[in-house]
């Protein structure tokens, strides 16, 4: 999707409306002919978890399961409970509700700024310059555009491999960084490398993400998917978010059906 007048931005997406103490209510509605994309419920259910927290407290992990679809159609109401706050870390469970049932149950974890050993073992993926790589749509996502390096599956179905920014500004708040972040994780799929004559990805299980160290999301960033095993109707990857200039800003890891037939609700469909 581009940046066009009168169209919902990524900002409108991590737009809430605080109902009462701890309840969230999301106010971006929309037509879509596909379930609520999933990275959309992540990120208004990390968001309404840090704003339940000190400021300083940044979130270092999430955890997810998708129990049910849900619409885009209508606003996503967000449960927060505070589990604990200690010294340095704080707890928070959150569970995202439309007509009276749980469309995703999340738990994620905040922590204070802490000094100590800063430490990237490998290297970012070489994706050269994003400038000069084609250009590659972002499906479902508002305000966000994509680039296509050089492939490490070129025969994949979809790129495991991107290039990703908002073409809108977004505001100083790491959180709302995080966030953004969150809500381009579940774009894409490291399965899509696999032989899909048999069976193909579908609805994301569960999902998780480690957010390392800062990144803004109005840069480019590099999407880096990894596929890993099939077993059980379900297949996992893994994957790595890194800055333009290489710092590793988080790793992800997602679990998904994976049946015969294709799943017209699959990403990058």
């Amino acid at each position: 999707m581009s940046d066009t007048a009168g169209e919902p931005t990524l900002l409108d997406v991590l737009t809430l409306e605080e109902i009462d103490r701890d309840l969230y209510r999301s106010t971006l509605v929309f037509a879509d002919p596909f379930p609520l994309y999933g990275g959309q419920v992540a990120a208004q259910a990390l968001l309404a978890a840090g704003r339940t927290v000190a400021p300083d407290r940044l979130p270092h992990s999430l955890h997810g399961y998708f129990l049910r679809s849900g619409d885009a159609a209508r606003p996503t109401v967000y449960r927060v409970d505070r589990d604990r706050d200690g010294g340095s870390f704080s707890a928070r469970r959150v569970v995202a509700v439309q007509g009276g049932e749980v469309v995703l149950s999340m738990s994620a974890s905040f922590q204070a700024p802490t000094a100590g050993p800063d430490v990237q073992v490998a290297a970012a993926p070489d994706a050269g310059d994003p400038a000069d790589a084609e250009r590659f749509e972002l499906p479902r996502l508002f305000t966000m555009e994509g680039r296509r390096p050089s492939q490490p599956y070129p025969g994949a179905s979809m790129p495991t491999r991107f290039w990703a920014r908002s073409t809108v500004p977004l505001p100083g708040d790491p959180l709302v960084h995080a966030c953004a972040l969150t809500y381009l994780s579940d774009i894409g799929t490291g399965l899509s490398a696999l032989p899909e004559d048999e069976a193909a990805p579908g609805p994301t299980l569960d999902h998780a993400v480690w957010f390392h160290r800062p990144a803004r999301l109005d840069d480019w960033v590099l999407v880096d998917l990894v596929p890993h095993t099939v077993s059980g109707g379900r297949g996992w990857y893994t994957g790595a978010v890194t800055t333009a200039d290489g710092v590793l800003a988080a790793s992800l890891t997602q679990e998904t059906l994976y049946r015969p037939g294709r799943n017209p609700f699959r990403p990058g469909r």
